[in-house]
C-alpha cells in the first residue's frame, strides 16, 4: 500500500495532467456562451479553432497549449489536516514527475544563472500560497499554470487617494486594450484593490481564480465588476485580438481594506486557456475534485 506522501503525489501529478489538458467546467460553457454572441465569421472561425484545440488536446492526450506555464498552487489548510508537513516536496516532486509525463515544457529559469532547469522546479517553484482555513480537516489545492503571454498584461500600482477609483478603472483598461491581446482573448480578469503592491496583487491573482459567475461580496464591489467588464467588452476586441464582441469572460475583484492615504491596484489576466483546477484531500487521502465534473485521477 502507497504511504500518504505517494498519494498525495501521485494525485497531484494526474491533477497536473488533469489541469493542462481540459478546462475546468465553468470556463469551457463560458466559451461556448461568448462564441453564440459573436456575428462575425472570422470571431466565430476563432472559436471554432478553440474548441476543436480542446477536444484534440484530450484525444490526443497532449496539453492544450505549447506554453504549460509555471505551476502555482493556492492552498486553503484546516488546521485539522495532518499531512502538511509533506505538501511542499509533495507538490514539488509532483511538478517535476508531470514534466515528463504530462508533458509540460521546461520553463523554470534561475534569475542569475540564467538557466532552465529542465524540470520546472526551481527557487520557489512550484509557487506555493497557504491559508489557514479554521478547524477543518480538509487541505484544498487549487492549481493554475500561468504562462507568459497571460502575465505580460499584469500591471501593479500605488495611486493617490486624490486619483480616486477612476485611476483603477484606467490602469485596467491599458492592461487589457493593450498587452491584453498577447493573452489570447477572452481573458479572466482579477483586480486586488489593498493598500499595498503585495497584498493588491496577490489579491488580482485570487481574483481571477474565483468560479466564473461569482460575485464581489459588497454591492459596489460587484457593480464595479459588471461596469468594468461591460466596458471592456465594447472595446471591439475579440477573440485573439481581433474585432469581436467579447474582449473578456469575467471580471474579479478581491479587496482588503485600505491605508488612509493609498490606493493599491494590481491587475493579472488570464487567456482563455485558463488551466485551473481545484481539489480537496480528506484526512483519509481520498478527494474530491471541484472544477471538472466527472473527471477521474
Amino acid at each position: 500500500m502507497l504511504d500518504k506522501e505517494e498519494r498525495f503525489i501521485q494525485t497531484m501529478e494526474k491533477v497536473i495532467n488533469l489541469s493542462c489538458k481540459r478546462l475546468p467546467d465553468d470556463v469551457y460553457a463560458k466559451l461556448g456562451e461568448l462564441r453564440e454572441k459573436e456575428d462575425s465569421p472570422l470571431q466565430k472561425s476563432i472559436y471554432d479553432t478553440y474548441f476543436d484545440n480542446l477536444e484534440k488536446a484530450i484525444r490526443y492526450d497532449r496539453p492544450c497549449c505549447q506554453d504549460t506555464g509555471l505551476p502555482h498552487f493556492y492552498l486553503k489548510a484546516g488546521t485539522g489536516f495532518p499531512y502538511l508537513g509533506m505538501i511542499p516536496q509533495g507538490l514539488t516532486e509532483a511538478v517535476r514527475r508531470a514534466t515528463i509525463s504530462v508533458p509540460l515544457r521546461p520553463n523554470a529559469v534561475d534569475y542569475f544563472e540564467e538557466i532552465n532547469t529542465g524540470d520546472n522546479t526551481g527557487e520557489r517553484m512550484p509557487w506555493i500560497n497557504w491559508d489557514i482555513s479554521g478547524d477543518s480537516s480538509d487541505l484544498e489545492v487549487t492549481s493554475y499554470f500561468a504562462g507568459a503571454g497571460c502575465c505580460l498584461p499584469g500591471r501593479a500600482q500605488v495611486f493617490k487617494p486624490s486619483e480616486g477609483y477612476a485611476a483603477v478603472v484606467r490602469m485596467v483598461f491599458d492592461a487589457v486594450s493593450d498587452p491584453g491581446l498577447n493573452a489570447c482573448p477572452p481573458l479572466i480578469i482579477g483586480i486586488g484593490l489593498g493598500h499595498n503592491i503585495e497584498n493588491a496583487a496577490l489579491l488580482s491573482k485570487k481574483a481571477y481564480l474565483r468560479p466564473l459567475g461569482t460575485k464581489h461580496h459588497h454591492p459596489k464591489g460587484a457593480r464595479l465588476e459588471a461596469d468594468i467588464l461591460e466596458g471592456l467588452n465594447k472595446l471591439g476586441i475579440g477573440a485573439q485580438g481581433l474585432p469581436g464582441n467579447s474582449a473578456v469572460m469575467a471580471v474579479h475583484i478581491e479587496s482588503s481594506s485600505r491605508h488612509t492615504a493609498t490606493i493599491a491596484a494590481a491587475v493579472n489576466t488570464a487567456c482563455y486557456i485558463h488551466r485551473r483546477s481545484i481539489i480537496t484531500f480528506h484526512e483519509d487521502m481520498s478527494y474530491e475534485i471541484a472544477t471538472h465534473k466527472g473527471a477521474l485521477v
